[in-house]
C-alpha cells in the first residue's frame, strides 16, 4: 500500500504487521534516516547479528532465506536491503512473503521507477508500505528542522530558521548534520539567533567544500582538486562534510536534470530550484547539467553516500578517499565533454 505524507511518521515508529516497507525516492539521506527509523522500532540494537541482517547489493540473492530465518535470540528480524532495483527481487520477496515469518524487511530503493514491476507490487500488496523520500522545501523543511530541534529541547527564533532553509540543500543527512551541529552549540533548553546560526553554518569552510563540489561535477580537475585540499586541510572540514557538500549539489542537479527531461528549459529547470542557485555559480551549474544525464547523476549520489560510510569507519584514509573521488567524480565529467 501506498503511505500518505502525513500518516509516514506513525508507519515508520509502528510497523505492526507490516512485513514490507519500501522506501523510494531522489533524497538518499531521508531514504536512510527513515530505514533507520523503522529498523529502530523492531530491533532498538542495530548492531545485534541474530536479530538485524544488512543486504548489500551482492547479497540479494539472500532476502528469501533471511526472510524466513528464525531469531535465535527472540524478537522480530530486521532484513535491510540496500540498492534495491526490479533485478531479481519480485520474486524472490514473492516467495518470502507466501511463507510463514515475522520479520520486516526494508528495502531502500532510491531512484526506482515508477513503472517498476517491484514498485507497483508493493504498493498493490497489503503486506507492504510504499513510501516517497523527496527533498523538502519551504515549510516542510521549516517543520522537519523545528521538529530535529525540538527533539534535543532547542527553539529557534523565525528570521534564523528562514535563513537556514535558504542554505539548507536537498539531502537530508546534510541538514539533520547541520541541525546536530546547532544543537550542540546551543545545548539543551538553549534557543538559536540569526546570529548562532550564522556562525554554527555559515562558515567559510563551507565555501571551499562548495567550490570542489561545483568544480567536480564540471569537470574542473584543477580548481576541484585545489578546492577540497583547502577545505580538508586548510579551513579544517571533515571528509563528511565534503561528501555531504557533494551530495547535495547532486542531488539539486538531479533535479533540474529530470526537469529538464520532462522538457523544460535549462534555465527554467535551474530557476525552480529552493533555493536558487547562486548567480556566481549559475555558468558552473549549467555546464554540469550538460554532462550528466539523470541515471548518472542517481550513481554519483549512491557512490557518494557510499563514501561518507567507508570515511566513518575507524582507521579508514578518508581524507584520501575523499580526494580520490573528487579526482573520479571530475573524470566522468571530462569523459562526458569529450563524448559532446
Amino acid at each position: 500500500m501506498k503511505v500518505s505524507p502525513r500518516n509516514i511518521g506513525a508507519t515508520l515508529q509502528a510497523p505492526g504487521n507490516l512485513r514490507v516497507i519500501m522506501l523510494h525516492g531522489d533524497d538518499v539521506g531521508l531514504i536512510r534516516e527513515r530505514a533507520t527509523t523503522a529498523a529502530k522500532a523492531i530491533c532498538p540494537d542495530l548492531h545485534d547479528p541474530f536479530r538485524v541482517a544488512m543486504l548489500g547489493r551482492a547479497d540479494h540473492a539472500r532476502l528469501e532465506e533471511e526472510m524466513t530465518a528464525l531469531s535465535l535470540t527472540g524478537g522480530r528480524r530486521v532484513i535491510w536491503l540496500r540498492e534495491g532495483t526490479d533485478e531479481g527481487l519480485l520474486e524472490a520477496l514473492k516467495r518470502g512473503l507466501a511463507q510463514q515469518s515475522d520479520a520486516l524487511v526494508i528495502v531502500e530503493a532510491p531512484g526506482l521507477d515508477s513503472r517498476s514491476r517491484l514498485r507497483g507490487f508493493v504498493e498493490k500488496d497489503a503486506q507492504c508500505a510504499l513510501i516517497g523520500c523527496y527533498p523538502e522545501e519551504g515549510r516542510a523543511l521549516e517543520g522537519a528542522i523545528r521538529q530535529m530541534l525540538a527533539a534535543q529541547d532547542v527553539g529557534i527564533d523565525p528570521d534564523a530558521l528562514g535563513w537556514m532553509v535558504e542554505r539548507a540543500g536537498p539531502d537530508r543527512a546534510a541538514t539533520r548534520s547541520e541541525v546536530e551541529k546547532l544543537a550542540l552549540f546551543a545545548g539543551r533548553g538553549g534557543r538559536l539567533g540569526l546570529e548562532d546560526v550564522r556562525a554554527c553554518v555559515g562558515d567559510a569552510a563551507g565555501v571551499s567544500m562548495e567550490d570542489a563540489a561545483f568544480a567536480a561535477m564540471a569537470g574542473q580537475r584543477r580548481e576541484a582538486d585545489a578546492a577540497a585540499q583547502r577545505a580538508l586541510t586548510v579551513d579544517g572540514s571533515s571528509p563528511s562534510n565534503l561528501t555531504r557538500a557533494l551530495m547535495s549539489h547532486i542531488h539539486r542537479l538531479r533535479r533540474a536534470r529530470l526537469a529538464m527531461d520532462a522538457g523544460m528549459s535549462r534555465a527554467d529547470a535551474m530557476r525552480q530550484l529552493q533555493p536558487p542557485v547562486f548567480f556566481k555559480r549559475t555558468d558552473s551549474f549549467g555546464q554540469a547539467l550538460g554532462l550528466w544525464p539523470a541515471d548518472a547523476l542517481l550513481r554519483a549520489a549512491q557512490d557518494t553516500q557510499t563514501l561518507e560510510l567507508a570515511c566513518r569507519q575507524t582507521g579508514s584514509p578518508d581524507i584520501v578517499l575523499c580526494l580520490r573521488h573528487v579526482a573520479r567524480l571530475c573524470g566522468l565529467a571530462q569523459q562526458a565533454r569529450r563524448r559532446r
